[in-house]
């Protein structure tokens, strides 16, 4: 395909997407390139995801995949990048490294495309050479790829920042608060994580984000709680829970079912965190909101009567 000819790209609206959303729509869209974006999660999606993936996929993943089904046949690609790390003891768990391949060979025979770019600063590939690449294979001008990277990371940053500001006053906000520990790709998802922040919300209760930081700020506190951790995504909770623990009123860690890194973070955090009311909540897909709703509720109950509001 050349640069003449129309592209449309497939952005599966899990995982990665909730991080590098604006990045990605904006650098196709420099390049007059048309994305489609796969609805919001449904029980249809996770279905469709879980009859493709194997018994021990995290939950993530499975949705993950069933976004990928519904994007099939109706774009040129669909981009699944792989990002392994971000320099050394800052690493990504290996699921995000072999989501292409695993997908694409899971889809060979659709007849589907798929698109990818590889970040790894231990192999010195870098984010900046790796779009480079991606655009130019599309048959597009080193000139025309570094403007349209340049106008995405501009906009990548201004929502970003647009986030933070958004919920820094949540931490000055008088009520109950509580910071929910838990990935992007978790919380943004309407179907698995908002069911939380929403219940909290009509329960009273002000959420907070930890996902939502300074992550600069975030990874340099991280090892106030866990010196060893080396999974980017977590560095930065397990740093938000060390910049915040004092100004909120207990703390969720978020997790989805089987997550290997988070089982093993959360369970040091619930063992460090021993002044602050902590729940550690898995999420495993089933249907039904009214276990989570009754343990959420507990929750809140134990620290309004800890502070004498109950």
């Amino acid at each position: 395909m050349t640069a003449s000819t129309p592209h449309t790209i497939g952005l599966p609206r899990a995982l990665l997407y909730h991080r590098y959303g604006p990045l990605w729509r904006t650098f196709f869209r420099a390049l007059g390139i048309k994305t489609v974006v796969s609805p919001p999660t449904s029980r249809k999606i996770l279905d469709q995801g879980s009859a493709l993936a194997a018994d021990e996929t995290c939950l993530s993943v499975k949705i993950f995949l069933g976004h990928v089904q519904e994007l099939v046949g109706s774009c040129d690609y669909i981009l699944i990048p792989r990002i392994s790390n971000f320099g050394r003891g800052r690493s990504m768990c290996v699921r995000f490294e072999s989501l292409y391949d695993v997908t694409r060979n899971l889809f060979r025979v659709s007849g589907q495309e798929f698109l990818s770019y590889n970040v790894d600063l231990l192999q010195n590939l870098e984010e900046a050479p790796a779009f480079l690449s991606l655009g130019q294979s599309l048959g597009f001008s080193p000139k025309e790829v570094k403007k349209a990277y340049a106008a995405a990371k501009k906009q990548e940053q201004q929502v970003w920042k647009a986030r933070l500001k958004a919920q820094e006053p949540l931490y000055r906000a008088k009520g109950l608060k509580i910071l929910v520990a838990g990935h992007g790709y978790i919380l943004d998802d309407p179907y698995v994580g908002k069911v939380i922040t929403d219940f909290l919300k009509q329960s009273g209760v002000i959420p907070i984000r930890a996902d939502i930081v300074d992550r600069t700020a975030a990874l340099k506190a991280s090892p106030k709680l866990s010196p060893t951790c080396k999974w980017e995504f977590s560095r930065e909770l397990v740093g938000s829970i060390a910049l915040h623990r004092d100004q909120v009123d207990g703390i969720i860690l978020l997790s989805a079912f089987p997550c290997g890194p988070d089982a093993m973070v959360n369970e040091i955090l619930v063992r460090r965190l021993k002044d602050i009311p902590v729940l550690n909540m898995v999420l495993d897909g089933q249907s039904g909101t009214a276990g989570v709703e009754t343990r959420l509720e507990s929750f809140v109950d134990i620290i309004r009567f800890k502070e004498g509001s109950l």
